[in-house]
């Protein structure tokens, strides 16, 4: 595809560093020196950062930084982070970037300094009960619909489909055993978590319709850097890198091991910037 850039191997941005010298190169000069780059990621946001039986963090997300590492030429260690948490720990320097599900808003923009161009989205689904009749946005007038506390959909959904107060909880756990109470008609949530749950719990959830909700609009997921990195050699690399995902098709497949399937806005951005082999 034209315009995407092969991001250089480890010898080529060794050089930029050099010529850059330490206070251009930033944090970039400081991953080279270590030789290791630390990522804050999820660890129990399954299938994007989630612990393994033996306590290692895996995931879509572990995966792709892994992926940075191998560019870099350096070692990866990941550092488990939380919403609560994770600008404090960039600020902190006790991460160097963060790849943890991290939503792109105007607010979030003052304290980070996002990656363009995104790397992720997320779409809204819904696990709808038997015989809800739940088949789009139109259907959730009204409806007892379970959401986790925090998702920055919620606002949308209530005050334009729902128009009326969401059952919410604090965590996907919750809300999905919410739904299976009847304390909700649907389980509305991020398209790919709800998936990944009829993936690794499909006798739990082998009744319970999948519903894609189309109307709202998948919302951007950026690789986040401290301020001072934003117009610095390290985001114009990453930036390249996740060109190269979307053209190459790498984040296709990742999203395909972990789901079984792409989610639509993953589909939708392989056909913008697909590249011919």
């Amino acid at each position: 595809m034209t315009g995407v850039v092969r991001v250089p191997m480890f010898a080529a941005v060794l050089v930029f560093v050099l010529l850059a010298g330490p206070a251009a190169a930033g944090t970039l000069a400081d991953i080279i020196a270590r030789g290791e780059i630390v990522a804050g990621t999820k660890a129990d946001y399954r299938p994007y950062g989630f612990r393994d039986k033996d306590g290692r963090i895996i995931g879509i997300e572990p995966d792709l930084a892994a992926d940075i590492a191998a560019r870099l030429g350096v070692k990866l260690r990941l550092e488990p982070v939380t919403p609560a948490n994770r600008i404090q720990m960039l600020e902190e320097r006790k991460v160097d970037l963060i790849i943890a599900t991290m939503a792109i808003t105007e607010e979030r923009s003052k304290a980070v300094s996002f990656v363009s161009p995104a790397y992720y989205a997320a779409g809204i689904g819904g696990l709808a009960a038997p015989g809800s009749g739940i088949r789009s946005e139109d259907d959730l007038k009204g409806k007892a619909v379970c959401a986790v506390k925090g998702n920055v959909a919620n606002e949308e959904l209530q005050r334009v489909y729902v128009q009326r107060e969401l059952v919410a909880f604090d965590t996907i756990p919750e809300a999905g055993q919410g739904l299976q109470q009847g304390r909700c008609t649907v389980f509305a949530y991020d398209d790919a978590a709800l998936l990944a749950l009829r993936k690794h719990a499909p006798d739990t959830w082998k009744d319970y319709n999948y519903v894609e909700f189309t109307a709202i609009d998948p919302l951007p997921w950026g690789i986040a850097l401290r301020l001072e990195d934003g117009p610095g050699p390290l985001a114009r690399i990453l930036s390249k890198v996740v060109l190269d995902w979307h053209a190459s098709g790498r984040l296709a497949r990742l999203e395909k091991k972990w789901l079984d399937k792409n989610t639509r806005w993953v589909a939708g951005i392989r056909e913008k910037y697909r590249r011919q082999p």
